[in-house]
């Protein structure tokens, strides 16, 4: 398995992206890597770290992620690989909960969130984003 970590998503996935799906509540898992220093693309100096300026980002699209109904339930640095084996590992891992995939489009087509955006950007170096649906909580079975 390739694993490559990504700023945007290819051509098909933003068009299966804007495909309302069925509704109800999705999950994301964001797995992050951070750039060393933040690179803006305006050009602006910067003593940030990349996490620096994710975090910055962060805060901000938290606040619209609540707003819309949804929440982030968890955030926590990766430490190790318990199984399995990968060049490098990602920095964090975030789960999102949205009301549905058209809000998280919502958020994510916003006036404001083009505006925080160029902090994600300036930030990442990549990352992997997960869909996910219809969890019903620890150790339950589909």
């Amino acid at each position: 398995m390739q694993v490559e970590n990504k700023l945007t998503p290819t051509p098909k996935q933003l068009e299966e992206f804007l495909d309302p799906g069925s509704l109800g509540p999705i999950h994301m898992i964001n797995l992050l890597k951070f750039r060393q220093r933040a690179l803006y693309e305006d050009g602006r100096e910067s003593d940030l770290t990349g996490e620096g300026a994710f975090n910055i980002y962060s805060r901000k699209v938290n606040e619209l992620v609540r707003a819309s109904g949804g929440d982030v339930t968890f955030i926590s640095k990766i430490v190790r690989l318990e199984i399995g084996e990968a060049e490098q590992l990602w920095d964090r891992v975030i789960l999102a909960s949205y009301p549905s995939r058209k809000i998280m489009l919502d958020i994510m087509s916003s006036d404001r969130m083009r505006e925080i955006a160029i902090h994600r950007t300036a930030g990442l170096e990549g990352q992997l984003n997960i869909e996910t649906k219809n969890g019903t909580g620890p150790f339950s079975l589909f």
